[in-house]
């Protein structure tokens, strides 16, 4: 978002106003549970307050959702008026609510643009997740069924969640939210991404994660003019790439209130779609089951999100009965280490056991119908079944289908030579190599750890995101058309350049000091040519030089 040096024009980019209490719930609340703050839970590096809300008569090893408020919100505000109480009185989890502090922000909006907060292990979302650890180890959370939720700020702060701890969280819904680590650029703007470089940007917050990826549910106003209805869909490329599943939506279906709900892949990623709305967490006030929340600034009646979330979380324990068992188990593929498999979908359930030879080899459900047993041993022939798994429990055993792994195969292609540094920069070093014969692709390690999800075809490589002045030591490996990956060559290292120079100013400033030009009224950055907004003194922006006469926008990146 570009920072306005006009206070009242700043409030209009980020604010989401605080809401009023009151809330109409179904379910009377809890009549001794309140939210409470808890004054210590980790180190804290990102200096927020934790809040929790507990049942009554909670037992352990039962859910929790985390929420996170938009900006000028505080926490009772958005647990007043979001609905998500109701439903956890109803149907028994626990809810966690951070809070942003004015003295990290000034419009107490989660920090989401910044690189230190939104990093795994580093600032804000550290200390969210060691909320998340402090629920668990003290307030009976179930560490398996860990789920997340915010609006606009908090929204974008969800995706960051999701993005750096898949670990930690099972699912989330982002609200009127911004793609992870797009920075301030998406908020008013489509920006030109393909889908790989929008799933890079989550596969890198994490590298070497291999999954299972969280769902995602993502909430935005078709009239949202604070955060423009582009970043719905930039959220679904983003997401739907991660899961390797395509961009055209699995099913279409009307809800209340102008919404449509896209699925994605096997429901794994959901774009609700409200027609009319503007900015804010719909809400539905009323004694429905579907119905929750107080209509107020930024908590707009159209349609209950977090009915619709707790039920795409599986957090609504209505399911009395098992589901049925799966059919269409089949082998997808096999190597001489593991075996592919796929099922048929299974109404009503939340997940799915998988079954080697009669013992279960999921440690939890997986919320897809594809799985790849690992670690296996070469020539060997096992035995599959799946069960389905909702809030009653699991249901019967599949049709048992027989996978025999491959023949332990040739030893691979040869180790890679003349691995070169070419070109460095603050946040990234560019690699070259030596052809290999027979190799089809190559992998990229770095510090041991593989930075290529798929080989690259070219005998050279740029590996982004990097810390500034920074060692790194990378090695290459070659991979054949079989698949097989050769020996890794000789390393290198590589120190990144030091942070490249910033300059914050008005648009008008940044002109006169020949870092931006001016056309029809617009200001643009010099070789990058990025749209700056008007040609005047007060839209502000931070510009990052990357070469001689070539700046980049870098709004809270600096």
């Amino acid at each position: 978002m570009p920072r306005l040096t006009a206070p009242r024009l700043l409030r209009a980019a980020f604010a989401v106003l605080i809401g009023l209490a009151g809330a109409a719930v179904a379910a009377a609340p809890a009549q001794a549970a309140t939210l409470t703050q808890v004054s210590s839970f980790g180190s804290n590096p990102g200096n927020l307050a934790m809040y929790s809300y507990r049942p009554d008569n909670l037992p352990a090893g039962r859910p929790v959702v985390v929420l996170l408020h938009g900006c000028t919100q505080n926490a009772s505000g958005y647990f007043t008026n979001s609905g998500w109480r109701k439903y956890a009185d109803l149907w028994g989890f626990s809810l966690i609510v951070a809070e942003q502090k004015s003295a990290n922000n000034s419009l107490t909006c989660f920090n989401w643009f910044q690189a230190g907060d939104i990093a795994r292990g580093a600032g804000e979302a550290l200390s969210v997740k060691q909320m998340v650890d402090h629920a668990v180890a003290n307030l009976g959370a179930d560490a398996s069924r860990v789920y997340v939720s915010g609006l606009s700020a908090g929204g974008a702060m969800s995706a960051v969640m999701l993005a750096t701890y898949p670990d930690v969280f099972k699912a989330g819904s982002v609200v009127a939210g911004i793609p992870y680590n797009c920075g301030t650029v998406c908020q008013s703007a489509a920006q030109s991404k393909t889908p790989q470089q929008w799933g890079t940007l989550v596969r890198n917050a994490y590298s070497g994660y291999a999954g299972p990826w969280p769902r995602v549910a993502i909430w935005q106003g078709q009239s949202d003019s604070t955060v423009v209805p582009a970043n719905g869909t930039e959220l679904m490329t983003q997401w739907t790439n991660v899961h390797g599943v395509t961009q055209t939506p699995t099913g279409t279906t009307s809800l209340p209130a102008g919404t449509t709900l896209e699925t994605y892949g096997s429901d794994v990623v959901r774009l609700y779609k409200v027609a009319g709305m503007g900015h804010g967490t719909p809400v539905d006030p009323g004694s429905g089951i579907d119905q929750c929340g107080t209509a107020t600034s930024y908590f707009l009646d159209t349609i209950c999100s977090a009915y619709r979330d707790a039920v795409y979380f599986g957090l609504d324990n209505t399911a009395t009965t098992p589901p049925g068992a799966p059919t269409g188990l089949t082998v997808t593929g096999t190597t001489n280490v593991s075996v592919s498999l796929s099922w048929a979908a299974v109404s009503g359930a939340t997940g799915y056991h998988v079954y080697r030879g009669g013992t279960k080899v999921t440690a939890s459900p997986v919320s897809g119908t594809s799985y790849t047993d690992t670690g296996l041993t070469a020539s060997t022939t096992y035995s599959y079944t799946v069960r389905a798994v909702n809030a009653a429990g699991e249901g019967p055993t599949s049709g048992a289908v027989s996978a025999t792994t491959s023949a332990t195969p040739p030893p691979g292609p040869a180790a890679p030579t003349g691995l070169t540094v070419t070109s460095v920069t603050d946040t990234s070093v560019s690699l070259s190599w030596a052809a290999v014969s027979g190799a089809t692709g190559y992998h990229v390690y770095r510090g041991g750890v593989k930075v290529t999800s798929a080989p690259v075809g070219a005998t050279a490589y740029t590996n982004t995101g990097l810390a500034a002045s920074t060692t790194y030591s990378y090695t290459v490996s070659a991979v054949n058309s079989a698949g097989v990956e050769g020996g890794q060559s000789a390393a290198v290292p590589a120190t990144t350049a030091a942070t490249a120079a910033c300059f914050t100013a008005s648009n008008y400033a940044q002109v006169a000091a020949g870092r931006a030009y001016h056309s029809l009224g617009y200001t643009y950055a010099n070789g990058s040519n990025q749209n700056m907004g008007l040609y005047n003194t007060f839209y502000t922006h931070t510009l990052k030089q990357t070469a001689p006469n070539y700046y980049v926008i870098a709004d809270g990146q600096c």
